[in-house]
């Protein structure tokens, strides 16, 4: 098989196998971008149209995104999904390794959620009159859901209290917690979107509808909510590199380990096939890794 065949085509196949083995849109996403970056880094090689792919020209493309600066997370990215792509291809002896790296052991200060911090972007919220934002935002940050997830908090969850998560081929329940509940319940209510007695065909169509809808009655996707929520910044005093919808799970996640240390636990609630996963979100900051190291009293 040679460059030339390795065609968008055969990306799109690639792209619906990943759709099948239900990949989040976001991370097929990347996938797919970063095979193109591969095959391009190919095409521009000399000889790369004509040359059979080796595992050669994947060293080459990890050494040039090693001399690049890169982060080794960012490197192993793209190196595992070009590694996907060429096992896809029936291809895995071409795979290489992927950069090895030092687990870390604390977070940086400057991506770090604080608690303060979020309380001042939900209060802000809710003083600019934008109660969707401010319910959406506490809604992951007090069940731990992906924002991708949010679309699973529905008019029947909000009823009985339990929310059915299903995706990459896993399926768990979220409670929700008795004070969210009532929350959402109101503000359902407030648009007329609580079911009330009588048609019962239009309740059932109500009670599976998500509580966060788009103006054009779509789910509140991760685009809209981090929009959002950037706009919130300036009025709460909130550095912009640290609200994304993705650190408010990691405010969750850093929470409930203080008060419950079951990484376990953790780990199902969140959705994680791997507690190494979930120690990335229980990281504590260089902050408070120095101020440990202080209280250890080892130095005369």
């Amino acid at each position: 098989m040679s460059m030339q065949e390795m065609t968008d085509k055969q990306l799109e196949a690639y792209r619906k196998e990943l759709v099948r083995r239900e990949r989040s849109p976001a991370t097929i996403a990347n996938y797919i971008r970063h095979c193109g970056e591969f095959l391009q880094f190919c095409q521009d090689s000399q000889d790369g149209l004509e040359a059979a792919p080796n595992q050669e020209m994947l060293l080459s493309w990890k050494r040039t995104l090693l001399t690049a600066g890169l982060r080794p997370a960012t490197i192993n990215a793209k190196l595992a999904a070009v590694n996907g792509f060429l096992q896809f291809l029936g291809r895995p002896e071409l795979c290489v390794r992927q950069v090895r790296r030092q687990r870390r052991v604390f977070r940086d200060k400057d991506r770090d959620l604080t608690r303060g911090e979020y309380l001042r972007l939900v209060q802000t919220a809710r003083a600019q009159g934008r109660e969707r934002l401010c319910l959406a935002m506490q809604t992951i940050c007090a069940t731990g859901i992906r924002v991708s997830e949010l679309r699973f908090i529905t008019v029947e969850a909000v009823r009985t209290g339990r929310a059915t998560v299903t995706g990459k081929g896993k399926c768990r329940e979220i409670l929700l917690p008795g004070a969210l509940r009532q929350k959402l319940k109101r503000y359902l209510k407030g648009l007329g979107r609580w079911p009330q007695g009588g048609d019962a065909g239009a309740n059932a169509n109500r009670a599976v509808k998500p509580v966060f809808l788009t103006a054009g009655g779509q789910p509140l996707d991760r685009s809209n909510l981090w929009r959002e929520m950037r706009t919130l910044c300036k009025d709460a005093g909130v550095d912009p590199h640290k609200v994304f919808p993705h650190n408010l799970r990691h405010l969750f996640a850093k929470t409930f380990y203080t008060l419950n240390k079951d990484i376990a636990k953790l780990a199902d609630l969140l959705g994680h096939a791997s507690i190494e996963t979930t120690r990335i979100y229980i990281m504590e900051t260089g902050a408070a890794h120095a101020r440990l190291l202080e209280r250890m009293h080892l130095l005369l």
